[in-house]
This record gives structure tokens, sequence and C-alpha cells, in this order.
């Protein structure tokens, strides 16, 4: 039932981006007139930020690793991978940090991780990369998965580093 639920959230949320003509990231570059499709870890990477941006709202618990019973930051990406990308991601933010390659976060694409130092220690929050220099992620104040700007605010001077956890 909650996952037929969050599929009808993820199915509408992208009726509504491309009904407003709007797109996670830049469009594709085209090379001597011929359009190019987007590559599977890009397709994959927009999976993910579809599926996560279906979460806003969700309620937050410490410890949490489902829509039903509440997300912390780490249990909603690995929620997230695992049900929009088939990727098992385990354990803490810092853990998570781990895997995955380093992105120069001017290179951001949907579906990146995005970790910040937000109790004084290395990769203690995590978020997932949406586009237009926003995250999602669970964050304990407010109580709900929520939307917001990466370079501007109080995550700004927290960010350590992004990953990528696609090829």
């Amino acid at each position: 039932m909650i996952r037929r639920f969050i599929y009808l959230m993820v199915v509408t949320v992208a009726a509504l981006l491309l009904a407003a003509c709007g797109s996670l990231s830049a469009p594709p570059s085209t090379s001597a007139g011929t359009g190019s499709t987007p590559t599977a870890a890009e397709s994959r990477g927009q999976d993910v930020a579809l599926f996560a941006m279906g979460l806003v709202e969700t309620g937050y618990r410490f410890g949490g690793k489902n829509p039903a019973a509440g997300l912390d930051c780490s249990g909603m990406v690995s929620y997230v991978y695992e049900n929009a990308a088939g990727i098992k991601l385990a354990g803490s933010a810092a853990d998570i940090a781990r895997k995955g390659r380093p992105v120069d976060s001017a290179r951001l694409k949907p579906g990146d991780l995005v970790f910040f130092n937000t109790l004084n220690r290395p990769h203690s929050h995590v978020g997932i990369y949406i586009g237009d220099g926003r995250f999602v992620h669970a964050p304990k104040s407010g109580g709900k998965v929520r939307a917001e700007e990466l370079r501007k605010g109080w995550f700004a001077e927290r960010f350590e580093e992004a990953r990528s956890y696609f090829n």
C-alpha cells in the first residue's frame, strides 16, 4: 500500500514537472545538430531525484528507514536508492560517504548525494541533489523531509562533499 502511494506520488510529481516544461537538470548537449539522449547513469539519477521529491513532507524519525514509520537522513537515502535505482546503501551518512566516487560540486547531477558536517563531525548529514542548486533531505529540525538550497544559508556553510553512486 505504501509503495503504491509513493509510486503514485512520484508519477504525479513527474507529470507536473513535464507539464510545466521543467527539468531537473540542463538539457542534454547536442553535437553536429543531432540530439543526444541521457546516459543510463543520468536516467537513474533523475529517477532517484524524482523519487526523493515524492517523499517531501514525510515525517522524521531518528533511525527511520521507511516512510510509514518516518525517515532520518541516511534512512531516506537508503530507501530512495533501493526503490528507485536498485542500489543498496546502508549505514549512517558517514558509512554511505565511504562509497561512491567524489564529484566536484560544480558538476553535481540529480541523484548525487551531498554530505554535510552538522554535528561537528564529518559526514553527519546526507541529502539527495535534485538539480537547480537544491537537495532533498530528512532533517531533525522541522520534523519532515524537505527541499533546501545547497548554496545558501545554514547548509551552504556546512557542505563537505558530493559523491556519485552511478557509473
